[in-house]
């Protein structure tokens, strides 16, 4: 049951999103009003407002976004990878690795203790490094806030790298798209459900995004379903994202971090800068322009990326592909690479 405190709080937040995510639509932002909700949701999250998204919530706006992902890159991320698989990996370790450089100079500064910078260092996989982290005897909080503080980051500055390399007039002059068919929008639907619960089952990362995704793809690729989304559905699961995200930034966790911000800030913005010199280097061995690059080597998170990538006039399959076969590498690396940070940690602080 909802109270009137949260009721008057989510009123305001979805107000002030919507007004926000207009605004930035209008200046010619790609994922206008997943940005948008993102930053009003920091700003109430800080001011303490008594609402969350619910978990339920959060996964059907992945799924949803899965299946916006299958419907714009069907079966071409497989031939991407199949394509330009070994430069695509190429891109991932070195993403995967400077983290872990980055994770390791924190914890040799004694900026976060034990193992908890390997875990908040890893570029991608923010909800299943904070359960592994938890797992593992981390401090399941710090993890939480340096992750969510990257997806943060990597939104405003691939929204921003978007807004400034795109061509906006391109964008501006696209015709509106018609209003899809009922049994479509089911379809779609079915395959949102499905595709998430499958995966669950299966025990997939990210499986909420990644079923729908892998499901929707084969669908449509086969002709046998087509998938429709309706704009104010996509824009709903835009704004669900960004306020999980958003609202994560709480008063008591910015005290408990409050020591470790600055450093937290510092390596979050280093790791994209990286990133972005590493794009740079990337359209010299590739035919792609450095939008694409810089999408695809943003560090996480896929639905966050995917959506202002579809938004975007770049290669979709190729971004799509680095960042799906990052996530699983993080997945499986993360262990590993958490014990070897850790021995970068002094002495009586690895265990922590």
């Amino acid at each position: 049951m909802i109270d009137r405190p949260q009721l008057l709080g989510w009123a305001a937040l979805v107000a002030a999103s919507g007004l926000l995510g207009w605004a930035l639509s209008h200046a010619g932002f790609p994922a206008a009003f997943l940005l948008g909700p993102m930053l009003v949701a920091i700003l109430f999250g800080v001011r303490g407002a008594p609402i969350r998204v619910p978990r339920l919530g959060f996964l059907a706006a992945q799924a949803i976004v899965g299946c916006l992902v299958a419907h714009s890159a069907t079966g071409e991320i497989a031939a991407t990878l199949h394509d330009d698989g070994l430069v695509i990996l190429a891109v991932v370790l070195v993403t995967v690795a400077v983290s872990g450089v980055v994770g390791v100079v924190l914890t040799r500064l004694q900026i976060l203790p034990g193992t908890t910078a390997a875990w908040g260092s890893s570029p991608g996989g923010a909800a299943a490094m904070v359960a592994m982290a938890e797992e593992y005897g981390s401090d399941a909080r710090l993890v939480a806030f340096m992750q969510y503080v990257r997806v943060a980051v990597v939104v405003i500055s691939a929204s921003l790298a978007a807004r400034l390399l795109a061509d906006v007039g391109a964008l501006a002059a696209a015709p509106a798209a018609p209003t899809p068919a009922l049994t479509s929008v089911a379809a779609t639907l079915a395959v949102a459900l499905v595709g998430a619960g499958v995966a669950t089952l299966l025990r997939l990362p990210s499986a909420a995004l990644i079923g729908p995704m892998l499901l929707g793809a084969g669908l449509h690729a086969a002709g046998l379903a087509d998938l429709a989304l309706p704009e104010p559905l996509l824009a709903a699961a835009y704004a669900g994202i960004g306020w999980y995200v958003g609202l994560r930034f709480t008063r008591q966790t910015l005290r408990t971090v409050i020591h470790a911000l600055p450093g937290i800030l510092a390596a979050t913005v280093a790791i994209v800068l990286i990133c972005a010199a590493w794009a740079w280097g990337l359209t010299g061995l590739l035919s792609i322009d450095y939008l694409t690059a810089f999408l695809a080597t943003s560090p996480g998170g896929l639905d966050s990326v995917a959506i202002i990538a579809v938004g975007s006039k770049v290669d979709v399959p190729f971004v799509l592909a680095v960042q799906t076969l990052r996530l699983f590498v993080v997945l499986l690396t993360g262990p590993i690479l958490a014990r070897w940070i850790a021995r970068a940690a002094p002495a009586g602080e690895g265990a922590r």
